[in-house]
C-alpha cells in the first residue's frame, strides 16, 4: 500500500511519465494537490524533490503551473517545499508580508492568463515579521515602510480584538490581499466572476508545517 501511495504521489508531482501523471491527477483539483502535498511535507514523506534532472529536462521548454502562490519572502516559507511540488508546478510571487503592488498583480495575471493556472493562494504565516512591525507601529526611513503601510489596513480591521493579535492581524492581511485580488480590474475580477479562477487564503504555521485554509474569494 505504501508503495502504491508513493507512486501516486510521484505522478501528482509529474515525476513519472507525463501521460501517467496526467491520468492520476485529472481527478484532483489544484487545491487537492496542494493539500495532499502539504500533508506529505508535514509527515516528512515528501516525494517531489527526488529527481531534479528528469524534471528539469521535462519542463525546460515550457511551464504549466497549476497554481499561483502569493507568499511572504520569509526564508522559512518556501512554497515548493511547503506544498511538496516540483519544478514547473507553482508560479510563485513573493513579497514581504505577502502584500501585492501593480508589479505583483501583473505577475499573477501572467500566471493565470498566459500560463493557465486557475487557483491563486495568498499564503501568510505565523510570526510574520512584516505584520508584527505593522501591528506594533515600527517606523522605517527606507522602503521597508512601504510594506508596513500596505499592511496597515489589516491592523486597523482588528482594533479592539483580544487574544493572539499577531495571528489575527496576519489572517486579516491575508483576507485583505485576497479581496484586493478578487476586485482587481480588468482581468482578475472578470476571471473570478466567470468561475475560471479561484482565490483562497492560507495560513502557514511555522512550528507544525501545516497550512490552514481560510475562506475562498
Amino acid at each position: 500500500m505504501k508503495q502504491i501511495i508513493s507512486i501516486y504521489a510521484l505522478a501528482c508531482c509529474g515525476l513519472l511519465n507525463p501521460l501517467v501523471a496526467a491520468e492520476n491527477t485529472k481527478a484532483l483539483t489544484p487545491l487537492d494537490r496542494l493539500m495532499q502535498g502539504n500533508q506529505r511535507y508535514v509527515n516528512s514523506t515528501t516525494v517531489c524533490h527526488e529527481d531534479w534532472t528528469a524534471k528539469r529536462t521535462a519542463v525546460s521548454a515550457e511551464q504549466k503551473p497549476f497554481a499561483v502562490i502569493i507568499a511572504c519572502s520569509d526564508s522559512r516559507v518556501p512554497p515548493e517545499i511547503v506544498f511538496d511540488q516540483a519544478l514547473g508546478d507553482l508560479f510563485v510571487v513573493r513579497i514581504a508580508g505577502n502584500v501585492v503592488d501593480d508589479f505583483a498583480v501583473g505577475s499573477i495575471e501572467y500566471g493565470v492568463n498566459i500560463l493557465g493556472a486557475n487557483l491563486i493562494v495568498v499564503l501568510g504565516h505565523s510570526n510574520c515579521g512584516a505584520v508584527s512591525a505593522a501591528l506594533y507601529g515600527k517606523k522605517f526611513d527606507n522602503h521597508i515602510q512601504e510594506v508596513i503601510t500596505a499592511i496597515q489596513p489589516a491592523i486597523e480591521s482588528i482594533k479592539g480584538a483580544s487574544g493572539n493579535l499577531l495571528e489575527k492581524a496576519t489572517k486579516a492581511n491575508i483576507v485583505a490581499v485576497a479581496k484586493k485580488l478578487k476586485t482587481s480590474k480588468p482581468l482578475l475580477s472578470k476571471l473570478v466572476e466567470q468561475g475560471k479562477v479561484t482565490i483562497i487564503g492560507g495560513y502557514y504555521e511555522l512550528d507544525s508545517g501545516k497550512v490552514e485554509y481560510l475562506e475562498k474569494f
